[in-house]
């Protein structure tokens, strides 16, 4: 029995008729009827009743025309989401993601693919840096954005691109002295007690603030000096708005920014380590490939940086 004997049924059943049924189905009237006889054979059941009026299912005919109705529908249904999958339409993906790619980057990459791809199951997972780089080697992610491309081991493995850039920028409570300052000068953070991302988690930006700023970001350099570890952008902004101490982060934040908190410049301008997305070399899923061909569209020169990756 094949798939074109279920249709073979199905027609007689629908026109009544075997030369009408034969017309449907674009074949001559005697191979239809020499198909039906060899499917009522295989089946040891009369499925059809011949009569002068036309041509009738017995009830062995009903019982198998539901059946193949619904074995012919699951088989148009196996075709469509075997394209469907084949196209990334359909599938999971799991994201990792650093919260301050929030504000800006994933409205429109995420909003885009979720719109575009509605039946994909997304895991999305906030997570620091190094945690999604971590959980991305091991199998847990699909996808990682963070600060700096992974390192350490098996970052060798992994394929990353640039999706945005941005700088550092200062924001304080309206009570603090360098409110209302349009910028404020290195020299001027260092003593400053900081709300920092912490060194364990953002070990990157951590380091390129020690650099700034000397080892421990100025922890302790004068009276009053410190350190907060704040793990995302809004608490970094409502420590400080509490009057805890200066926040530091991306300029993004200005987006994020509450009433009684004021963002100013970082002089002279601190480049941040760029916004990176991160996945596996060997990840070859129809599903990643569609949220790489978004993040295409709508990132500048990451269809250039891709490609220059191997990645067409």
């Amino acid at each position: 029995m094949e798939a074109r004997h279920l249709r073979y049924a199905l027609a007689l059943a629908d026109h009544r008729h075997f030369g009408r049924a034969a017309a449907s189905l674009g074949i001559a009237q005697p191979p239809l009827s020499q198909q039906i006889a060899a499917l009522e054979r295989e089946l040891g059941a009369r499925l059809f009743d011949r009569t002068a009026r036309g041509v009738f299912p017995t009830a062995a005919g009903e019982a198998f025309l539901a059946r193949a109705r619904r074995a012919l529908a699951e088989m148009s249904a196996a075709v469509s989401d075997t394209g469907r999958a084949a196209r990334g339409e359909t599938g999971r993906l799991r994201l990792g993601f650093i919260g301050s790619s929030l504000l800006e980057l994933l409205p429109s990459l995420l909003g885009r693919f979720i719109r575009e791809r509605p039946d994909v199951r997304l895991g999305l997972h906030e997570m620091s840096t190094c945690r999604s780089a971590t959980a991305l080697l091991d199998g847990e992610l699909d996808i990682s954005i963070g600060r700096g491309a992974p390192r350490g081991a098996g970052a060798e493995d992994l394929v990353s691109v640039t999706v945005g850039r941005d700088h550092l920028v200062a924001v304080v409570g309206a009570a603090h002295p360098l409110a209302g300052q349009p910028a404020v000068g290195v020299e001027q953070l260092r003593g400053q007690h900081l709300i920092v991302a912490p060194d364990d988690e953002e070990p990157v930006v951590a380091g390129w603030l020690d650099a700034l700023l000397g080892d421990g970001a100025g922890a302790a350099a004068a009276p009053g000096g410190g350190v907060t570890d704040a793990r995302d952008v809004h608490t970094i902004i409502g420590l400080a708005s509490c009057g805890v101490g200066v926040g530091l982060g991306p300029a993004c934040m200005r987006v994020a920014a509450r009433p009684g908190t004021w963002v100013c410049e970082v002089r002279p301008r601190v480049e941040l380590p760029d916004l990176v997305m991160s996945f596996r070399a060997q990840d070859r899923s129809p599903v990643l490939a569609a949220f790489l061909d978004t993040a295409r569209e709508l990132c500048p020169g990451v269809n250039e940086r891709l490609e220059r990756l191997g990645r067409r």
